[in-house]
């Protein structure tokens, strides 16, 4: 069975590389530059995890991950932050807004699956 990932990254070198490197694995991927942008791809979609950055316009990660939990059918949907911020005070607020993993740019390909192979398997 095919999983689907949402990215969502204002930048597009960067939304690109998380996208291919999922695609090489076998997943579907779903992309989106922003949180705003995110959450209307998301309405009447089945995701399996979502990836996000924190800093983007509009909406950023943290709203997003509100936003998205608060939506119905998404509270079990694994949300991983993958950004350059590493301050322990933004983490716990992704966390309070229920993401499950952070991750810090620039990502190793190989550590990416791997965190996906364990949130929603391979």
């Amino acid at each position: 069975m095919t999983r689907t990932v949402l990215v969502v990254d204002d930048s597009a070198s960067v939304r690109q590389m998380i996208a291919n490197t999922l695609k090489g694995a076998g997943y579907a991927v779903l992309t989106a530059n922003d949180g705003r942008e995110a959450l209307d791809r998301t309405r009447g979609q089945r995701l399996d995890a979502v990836i996000t950055d924190q800093n983007m316009p509009n909406l950023d990660g943290i709203g997003f991950c509100r936003a998205f939990r608060a939506q119905p059918g998404n509270q079990g949907v694994p949300v991983v932050f993958l950004s350059t911020e590493s301050e322990t005070s933004i983490k716990e607020k992704a966390r309070e807004a229920g993401a499950i993993g952070w991750m810090v740019k620039p990502f190793d390909q190989q550590k990416l699956l791997s965190v996906m192979a364990r949130v929603v398997g391979p």
